[in-house]
C-alpha cells in the first residue's frame, strides 16, 4: 500500500509567537528611532539656548553687539578682529556681512561665553554664508553645517521688519524642526519666534519647499521629509 504523505505546517499558535515577536522588533527599532530623534532636538535646543545667553550676557558687559564690538581688539583676550560698531551684525548683506557674522563666535569665545577653537582669521572668510557657514568658522548645528547671526528678515512671516536673527544652518531634517517648534514655540513654520527659513546664501528656494507640506505651506513637511530644512530664531 502506498503510504499518504502529511503536509505539515505552521499551527495557530507558532504563527501568533512569530508576528508578536515581528511586533516586537518593530516597536523596538521605532522606539529607538524616536528616542534618537528626540536627542537630536534636545541638542539642537540646548545649543540654541546656549547661544541666546551667550549673545545677551556679552552685551549687558560691553555693551555691544558681538560681531560688532570696537573694542574687541583691547577688551577681549587674543585681541580678535574689531567690528564696525553700527548695531548691527551683518547689516542685510552688506559687505561686512560675512565678517561680522564670522566675528560673532570668535568674540563670544574670547569672552569666554562659548568654546569651539574658531580661529580670528576666519573674520576673513568671504562664505560665512546665512544657511552654509562652514563649522570652523560657526557654531556646528549637530547635522554639518554652522549657525549665523545676522541683522535681517529670513523668516517666512515676512512684515517687513529687519531685526537680529538666528539661524540654524540648513542639513537639519524637517521632523527635528518641527518637533522643536512644537516643544519651544508654536509649531506652525510661518508664525511664532520659531519659523521656517526663507531661501538665503547656502540654501535655495526648493529647499524650503521640500520642508513645507505639499500645497499647504504654513506646515511642515512631515508626510514627504527632508533632511535639509533651517530655521531662524527672532529672539535676539
Amino acid at each position: 500500500m502506498n503510504k499518504v504523505s502529511k503536509q505539515k505546517g505552521f499551527t495557530l499558535i507558532e504563527i501568533a509567537i512569530v508576528l508578536v515577536i515581528i511586533g516586537l522588533l518593530l516597536g523596538g527599532v521605532l522606539k529607538g528611532q524616536e528616542l534618537i530623534n528626540t536627542a537630536r532636538v534636545r541638542a539642537l535646543n540646548n545649543t540654541v539656548d546656549g547661544i541666546t545667553a551667550a549673545w545677551f550676557s556679552f552685551q549687558d558687559r560691553y555693551r555691544a553687539f558681538p560681531g560688532d564690538y570696537t573694542q574687541a581688539s583691547v577688551n577681549l583676550p587674543g585681541a580678535p578682529t574689531n567690528g564696525d560698531g553700527n548695531g548691527l551684525v551683518g547689516d542685510a548683506g552688506g559687505a561686512d556681512a560675512p565678517a561680522e557674522r564670522a566675528m560673532v563666535w570668535m568674540h563670544l569665545q574670547s569672552a569666554g561665553y562659548i568654546t569651539g577653537g574658531f580661529d580670528n582669521a576666519a573674520a576673513t572668510v568671504p562664505n560665512a554664508d546665512e544657511y552654509g557657514c562652514p563649522v570652523t568658522v560657526c557654531p556646528d548645528n549637530g547635522f554639518g553645517a554652522g549657525m549665523n547671526l545676522n541683522y535681517g528678515e529670513l523668516r517666512q512671516a515676512q512684515t517687513g521688519s529687519d531685526a537680529h536673527e538666528l539661524i540654524t544652518g540648513r542639513g537639519i531634517p524637517v521632523e527635528v524642526i518641527a518637533e522643536l517648534d512644537r516643544k519651544v514655540d508654536d509649531g506652525s513654520p510661518d508664525s511664532g519666534a520659531m519659523q521656517l527659513g526663507i531661501a538665503g546664501s547656502g540654501w535655495v528656494a526648493a529647499d524650503v519647499t521640500e520642508c513645507q507640506a505639499a500645497g499647504d505651506p504654513t506646515l511642515y513637511g512631515l508626510l514627504t521629509p527632508s533632511s535639509n530644512c533651517a530655521a531662524v530664531f527672532r529672539n535676539f
